[in-house]
């Protein structure tokens, strides 16, 4: 057993108030260094925290560990607006990663529908790992997030409309889950895994308008 977010319980997922910190300089993430990883469609990553500091997207269980304790790349002095992001979140965090993703079709797009590998060797009693994204590039308002609790089934989908500034925590091991990005530019976003805590508890419940936490599209 894992201790969870109890916010995520009934849906998995949790939309927050827009991102009103300071502004991120586009030229932060287009000047990182990015790898051709694939997952979720045509993608490329750039690491700016990773298992062992060094520019590599692999899960931290290749290196031993649950994905959380990450160490800053070569990448974090690019974008420094982007590790203060995560920094003032001030929580346990594993994987952070600038995404790249290239324009597809809708149908292109639900192929890729997955789920993540998040916990393995997280041990009984630690805080289960979930991720959040936060939107950068001006994107149109077609690009949506599709989630859903049967990969197979649309009656299980969630459509969340995203655009500069969304942010969404997700229960990636709960949910099949894929953006959808028309183009016609590529889609950035800042993806972070987080140790569920009481630390992250009230930075999702500090960024939270009731609101916003409904079904789209």
């Amino acid at each position: 057993m894992h201790r969870k977010l109890k916010i995520l319980e009934k849906s998995g997922y949790v939309v927050l108030r827009d991102y009103g910190g300071p502004a991120v300089p586009a030229t932060e993430w287009e000047s990182l260094q990015y790898l051709d990883w694939k997952s979720g469609g045509d993608t490329n990553f750039a690491p700016l925290a990773s298992a062992t500091g060094a520019l590599d997207c692999r899960g931290f269980w290749d290196h031993g560990k649950p994905d959380k304790g990450g160490v800053w790349t070569a990448n974090r002095d690019i974008a420094p607006s982007l590790a203060r992001y995560v920094e003032n979140v001030g929580g346990n965090f594993g994987r952070v990663r600038v995404i790249k993703l290239n324009p597809s079709s809708e149908q292109e797009a639900l192929r890729h529908l997955h789920l993540d590998d998040n916990n393995r060797l997280n041990p009984d009693g630690a805080g289960w790992v979930v991720r959040s994204w936060l939107e950068l590039a001006d994107t149109p308002d077609q690009t949506v997030f599709i989630l859903r609790e049967e990969k197979d089934d649309p009656a299980t989908e969630t459509r969340i409309r995203l655009h500069p500034g969304t942010q969404v925590v997700i229960d990636t091991e709960r949910l099949w889950h894929v953006v959808w990005h028309p183009g016609p530019q590529p889609r950035y976003a800042l993806i972070t895994s987080w140790e569920s805590s009481p630390v992250i508890d009230n930075w999702i419940a500090g960024q939270t308008e009731p609101t916003r936490l409904v079904h789209v599209g």
